[in-house]
């Protein structure tokens, strides 16, 4: 910096001014100064001035995105916005394991990130979240919300899945299966929770047996739905809570030759890059994910900025995308 400050003749804290934006400098001043930096090649030493700040301008992002690419479209929203914002997005994926969970919150946090977007895991001690708190670390919760002290940002889990099977009731159904996710997340019990409302509204009574865990993944919600078609009076309709469980039921009811939607109507929670592609393409509540992910990163860089503000949480609607798995003759989505 005194190199530059000699070649651009200003003094030192007018280049720091320049480089940090911390004061308004003359158009004349700032160019010159601008060209020095490039004759003489400076590099700013971001590491300096972190320590310098107390802030790194980095953010921490931990979720599971090999386990589920629901995510992926959320991360890439999030870079999106910490690239506007001038800040550096660090990410880890969780695998889902709350070990690793908690090494890579540690990891961030011996990084000294700003902030961290995370995505929790089934951890019944709550490990990282004691973590965040007790260390102070501005957090965004996303997908699953719990009751805690955090900003959060998800979506209205029950609401989506009461329009799936109002929809499907419209159509006459009154048996409708439900292939439930996880029992330990926090989702699982919305959606349940949106299952049994729509029932309710619709004056019908609430089988437990056609309510079946695929444990949100592939294979457990292709054994899950084997379970359902199994049943003395199997269900007319089925509705799958995530996009993993979606794949499942489809794999067990084409091994079962039962043809959508003539034999067996079908609705899913997430919409998916071939969901479409499907025959018949699949008619879906789908999440808003790049509008979670904008809203995670503005809430995050909020708290940075304002640590003793309110907390929030914010849910975001659904869209029900009708298309001709679930009797209709499908609509643009």
């Amino acid at each position: 910096m005194n190199d530059v400050a000699r070649a651009a003749r200003v003094s030192v804290s007018t280049v720091s001014h320049v480089i940090n934006g911390t004061r308004r400098v003359d158009t004349e001043t700032e160019q010159a100064v601008r060209l020095a930096i490039q004759s003489v090649g400076y590099i700013p030493n971001s590491l300096a001035r972190s320590l310098a700040r107390s802030a790194t301008s980095t953010i921490g992002v931990a979720i599971s995105t090999f386990s589920n690419h629901y995510f992926t479209d959320i991360v890439r929203a999030m870079d999106a916005e910490c690239e506007k914002a001038g800040l550096m997005m660090l990410f880890s994926d969780t695998h889902d394991d709350p070990e690793q969970e908690l090494r890579v919150i540690q990891a961030f946090h011996q990084r000294r990130v700003d902030g961290i977007v995370l995505a929790p895991t089934n951890d019944g001690q709550l490990r990282s979240l004691h973590y965040l708190e007790a260390n102070h670390i501005p957090t965004v919760l996303v997908d699953h919300l719990l009751p805690s002290a955090f900003d959060q940002v998800g979506v209205e889990n029950a609401q989506a899945i009461q329009l799936l099977v109002k929809h499907l009731i419209g159509h006459g159904h009154r048996r409708i299966g439900f292939v439930a996710g996880a029992a330990w997340n926090s989702t699982t019990d919305e959606r349940l929770a949106g299952y049994r409302l729509a029932l309710q509204a619709a004056a019908l009574p609430f089988d437990p047996s056609l309510v079946v865990c695929g444990e949100s993944s592939i294979e457990p919600a292709r054994l899950a739905t084997h379970q359902l078609l199994a049943l003395a009076q199997r269900p007319t309709a089925i509705v799958a809570s995530n996009n993993l469980m979606t794949l499942g039921t489809m794999r067990a009811l084409r091994e079962a030759d039962i043809q959508i939607p003539q034999h067996m109507a079908f609705g899913g929670m997430d919409d998916f890059d071939w969901a479409d592609l499907f025959t018949p393409p699949l008619t879906v509540a789908a999440q808003p994910l790049e509008a979670i992910g904008t809203a995670a990163m503005r809430q995050l860089i909020e708290r940075i900025k304002d640590p003793e503000g309110t907390r929030r949480v914010q849910r975001l609607p659904v869209a029900l995308h009708i298309r001709k798995s679930c009797g209709c003759t499908g609509s643009p989505a």
